[in-house]
């Protein structure tokens, strides 16, 4: 497939072939972009910018409405190419693009709300006479940079209200997962979006990714993707806007008053959706002492019935990860651990990428599979005896996007929510829940920023003070 570059689909005679983690067969070959297309993209968004500034809200609604009926009248061949070159199942691959319809059809509303208000001007003593307001303005070339588990969806958060609030965008895919953006490309075009004003830049991001967040005409980059990519990303960006959306080890507190029919199978499920390569996966359970056992039991029961293999298959619960050296990496970080004394009670057996869904118990706090962002099909489960030792276990991570708690006591469920250092606490739930409107990111190594349409466009936008005297 093409790249979308200054408004034309383009070739290269170097490409990148995009495979089935599957089976390794080739889906598709893209451009492998480099430099000079970068530095085009930026001289054609800057162009692209000025149309999109003289867009009425109207007028940007308008066109991402009709992106979001687009892409509902593609949805199937979009999730078949989801499946397809993630990995993850059709099942999950459909979930996804229902979601990015939901996450185009909310920031499309959004451009009719961006608004500013009035200041009080004569609220200070030297005010009076004084009248205005302000108004919120775009950024203009704004860079997204997007991870290969959510190709779709994960750009829409971007691509979507950005363009609702009047910029222009050059994204740069994965280039494990790029066929899918670049089908979005061809949704955003016959919407009517000014074709300078979205750009899909395929190829290394040594290379076409450094160029973008270097130049300082960019004036926006947002990224999702790992913790040292970011820290990267942040060292080179210079003096420009960011939002970084990066990794997690996301942990689940289940006391002893825990409704356990509530949580099964959601602790499963949230566990190894996307063979565990969810940012906010669940990846560390601590289970109350007196209901490890019970629980344990259950959760490997759960585990061991889950159906792996062709994500393609409509039966199929587990897919494959992204590639082999991915599978064999997350077995390293379970011998390792097993090595350090913890106990691999299933799982964890690989066949390319494919790997069965691992239940790791009593994990030592020092190993990998403890410290570190997983990604993979594994989970640990370890005791507490006291509910401060379960805050404090949930807090042993430089990581902090979201976490979960099971209870039914009101004082533990709001301390929980006092004292857990995340983005996001989700009560009687997993911390794998999200809806698309809210104000999604982390704190700590987890990120900088919130995502959600109406929360990414201020973090999209400049505050300009109008001040009138009126004397």
């Amino acid at each position: 497939m093409k790249m979308l570059l200054g408004g034309e689909w383009v070739e290269r005679r170097e490409v990148i072939e995009v495979r089935n983690p599957y089976d390794n067969s080739v889906i598709d070959t893209v451009p492998k972009g480099n430099r000079e297309d970068a530095l085009k993209a930026i001289e054609a968004a800057l162009q692209g910018f000025q149309e999109m500034k003289k867009l009425t809200a109207y007028e940007r609604y308008t066109i991402l409405s009709k992106a979001a009926q687009i892409l509902e009248s593609r949805k199937e061949e979009m999730a078949q190419m989801v499946s397809k070159e993630v990995g993850k199942t059709i099942k999950e691959a459909r979930g996804e693009i229902a979601r990015a319809i939901q996450t185009l059809t909310l920031s499309a509303e959004e451009a009719k709300r961006l608004a500013g208000e009035g200041v009080r001007f004569d609220g200070a003593p030297t005010g009076g006479g004084k009248v205005g307001l302000y108004m919120r303005v775009p950024l203009g070339v704004i860079v997204a940079i997007t991870p290969f588990n959510f190709p779709v969806n994960l750009a829409m958060h971007k691509i979507a209200p950005a363009l609702a609030a009047g910029n222009c965008v050059i994204l740069k895919p994965a280039s494990a997962t790029p066929v899918a953006d670049l089908l979005l490309g061809e949704i955003f075009l016959e919407a009517g979006v000014p074709p300078l004003a979205f750009q899909v830049v395929t190829g290394p991001g040594s290379e076409v990714g450094d160029t973008l967040v270097e130049d300082e005409r960019v004036k926006m980059v947002t990224f999702t993707g790992s913790r040292d990519v970011g820290k990267t990303i942040m060292k080179k960006k210079g003096y420009k806007r960011a939002t970084m959306e990066l990794g997690s080890n996301s942990a689940v507190i289940v006391c002893e008053d825990a409704q356990l029919e509530k949580a099964f199978p959601r602790v499963v499920l949230a566990a190894y959706a996307l063979a565990g390569q969810v940012c906010i996966s669940v990846q560390r359970i601590f289970v109350h002492e007196s209901i490890f056992d019970t629980f344990v039991e259950r959760y490997v029961e759960e585990s061991k019935a889950l159906k792996v293999g062709n994500q393609l298959l409509e039966e199929t619960q587990v897919g494959p990860m992204i590639e082999p050296k991915e599978s064999q990496r997350v077995k390293d970080w379970i011998d390792e651990a097993v090595a350090a004394g913890a106990k691999l009670l299933c799982g964890g057996e690989i066949d390319g990428a494919l790997m069965t869904p691992a239940v790791v118990t009593h994990c030592p706090r020092n190993v990998r599979l403890f410290t570190a962002e997983a990604f993979g099909p594994v989970v640990i489960i370890n005791p507490f005896s006291t509910f401060e030792e379960a805050i404090e276990l949930v807090n042993d991570s430089v990581y902090g996007l979201q976490a979960g708690i099971y209870t039914r006591d009101l004082y533990k469920a709001w301390e929980a929510a006092k004292e857990v250092e995340a983005g996001g606490i989700i009560i009687n739930d997993v911390p794998t829940f999200r809806v698309d409107l809210m104000p999604y990111g982390g704190m700590k190594e987890s990120g900088i920023g919130r995502e959600g349409p109406h929360y990414a466009i201020e973090e999209m936008t400049e505050i300009k003070l109008i001040c009138f005297d009126v004397n």
